[in-house]
């Protein structure tokens, strides 16, 4: 081979290096919160909430290997692990398969779902264990853990190492099926079991629970009116859509939302999605009842 020729196939050798940096390892993971910011147009408020307890969609993460969680963690489709457009980063959730009555803890550690539409997105793995459909797509409910988060983000400035999920092996344990009994149909869920070691806040127990089934129509909501007749200006916008107004109650007040729907199917409540976020209403989300 000639020298230029040499030359030449070093110059691409290194063209192609340049064309496919490597992605910075991941450190310790640190407490995340931000400010609020715009997804898809949707406007999202991350908070430190007292209490967070949410029905909507949920749909398995789209994320590529050896991308950075926002908390700063590897991200791993093996690992029982979500992301959540507001609550703070990391966070421990019980997310609830509300069609076959699956439960399982998961951490959230990364924003998104990217879709208006979905209140949180998980791992595959997460997926599997729940038995989401094979469109991916399921009525889920989301209930944060605030005494195990509070104990997480606090061990985070020691710079502790947590991993996003229980480094174990995994078991089969046999669990009935929505709606059997001792004599019903069961079958076998592999469950990861936490070896983390009692020290640790993160540690996940990895145990896929299994109770009544509680689907329900889906609605597409505006929450958080301090009044009504704001609530009655925004119902003014969605005329000929089949919507109310319903009192919503916590705390020490009464707030309104909007509601429309029923509907039956996804594509008919994203669709409604799409028609209230064209009408300029803004912050709409898809629940469960």
């Amino acid at each position: 081979m000639s020298f230029r020729a040499s030359l030449l196939a070093v110059l691409l050798a290194f063209s192609s290096c340049m064309q496919k940096p490597v992605p910075p390892p991941s450190g310790p993971p640190k407490f995340f919160l931000g400010d609020p910011y715009q997804l898809q147009g949707e406007w999202q408020y991350p908070q430190n909430f007292t209490s967070y307890d949410v029905t909507g969609l949920s749909a398995p993460a789209a994320a590529l290997a050896g991308q950075i969680t926002v908390d700063n963690e590897s991200y791993d489709p093996n690992a029982l692990a979500a992301a959540s457009p507001v609550l703070p980063l990391p966070s421990i959730v019980t997310i609830t398969n509300l069609v076959n009555g699956r439960s399982l803890e998961v951490r959230v550690n990364d924003r998104g779902p990217a879709d208006p539409g979905r209140v949180i997105a998980v791992t595959p793995k997460v997926a599997s264990l729940l038995g989401f459909p094979g469109d991916g797509v399921v009525e889920v409910e989301v209930v944060l853990n605030v005494q195990k988060t509070a104990a997480l983000d606090s061990t985070l400035g020691q710079g502790l190492k947590l991993t996003a999920a229980p480094e174990a092996g995994i078991q089969a344990q046999s669990l009935a099926l929505p709606g059997g009994g001792p004599n019903g149909p069961s079958q076998n869920l592999s469950v990861q079991t936490a070896d983390a070691g009692a020290g640790d806040p993160g540690a996940l127990s990895g145990v896929v629970t299994v109770g009544p089934p509680s689907p329900g129509p889906l609605y597409v909501q505006v929450p958080g009116f301090g009044r009504s007749k704001d609530a009655d200006s925004t119902l003014q916008q969605l005329y000929g859509l089949p919507a109310f107004v319903v009192p919503v109650f916590g705390g020490n007040r009464t707030l309104y939302a909007v509601k429309i729907g029923p509907y039956r199917s996804v594509a008919d409540a994203d669709s409604a999605l799409r028609v209230v976020l064209q009408r300029g209403v803004v912050n709409p989300e898809i629940v469960v009842r």
